[in-house]
């Protein structure tokens, strides 16, 4: 569950830290409730404190989430790919981390991914250095944000070998789009694709609408389309109609008893 994602859906705003705890965390609920599979959620700066991280964390843990990314930027932060991002001191990012870990239920409960936004103000290697810092303050996966090269992709996964690596690949941005095997291969162990849904929509969303305006129709677009049973069978209308039949069925069964 991406913050920009959030910021881009729920405000229709670039991410920008405009986003607060309680709104990604009412999302992060949504979202575990309806997959099955584990949830990555954004915790951007932890929207505060210490205090306020610890709260993130117990409401991302009622939420389900399995791993929150906390990161060390200054507030308002923005988002990893953009200009003009400030990072706060070393000592400021591990109390969130240990502030982290308190809150959490237990060492197996959610994973916190330590993420360094300082290649972009301070240069790769006091990012390196931070991230070695943070992995000893004790976070879970560590995430050096926005390398520029498959070189400096390749120094990450050197020189914080032992320890478990989070790659992101935003299109269009900072880094350079690999793939999983060499990501792999690299030396990271979890690779996250944020935006390239919102990429892919945006851009379908424009070609339909557009043609929606030149014809009058969207007959056009039929065959690139998920049907409307599609949908919500995706959605689990079939199981929904199911489980009201039961209902209605076991209500029946304790009339007839009487």
């Amino acid at each position: 569950m991406s913050g920009a994602g959030v910021a881009n859906s729920l405000l229709g705003a670039p991410d920008l830290g405009m986003v607060t705890q309680t709104e990604i965390a009412n999302i992060a609920d949504l979202v575990c409730q309806a997959v099955d599979i584990p949830v990555i959620a954004d915790g951007d700066t932890g929207y505060g404190g210490v205090h306020n991280v610890g709260r993130t964390i117990r409401l991302y843990e009622r939420a389900g989430v399995a791993a929150i990314q906390l990161e060390d930027q200054a507030f308002p932060k923005k988002c990893g790919h953009f200009e003009g991002k400030a990072v706060v001191s070393v000592e400021e990012m591990v109390q969130r981390i240990q502030a982290a870990r308190d809150a959490r239920s237990n060492d197996e409960g959610i994973l916190i991914i330590a993420r360094t936004d300082a290649r972009a103000s301070l240069g790769l290697d006091a990012a390196i250095d931070r991230a070695k810092i943070y992995a000893e303050a004790g976070a879970d996966l560590l995430f050096v944000e926005a390398p520029h090269s498959e070189d400096e992709l390749a120094q990450i996964g050197s020189e914080l070998s032992g320890h478990r690596l989070m790659a992101n690949m935003v299109e269009f941005g900072k880094t350079p789009l690999l793939s999983a095997d060499r990501l792999a291969e690299l030396g990271y162990c979890l690779i996250i694709h944020p935006g390239a849904i919102t990429r892919a929509v945006v851009e379908l969303t424009r070609a339909v609408l557009g043609d929606l305006r030149t014809t009058g129709s969207t007959k056009g677009w039929l065959d690139r389309m998920a049907t409307f049973a599609d949908v919500n069978a995706l959605l689990g209308l079939p199981e929904a109609n199911e489980w009201e039949v039961e209902i209605s069925r076991r209500a029946a069964e304790v009339g007839d008893s009487e």
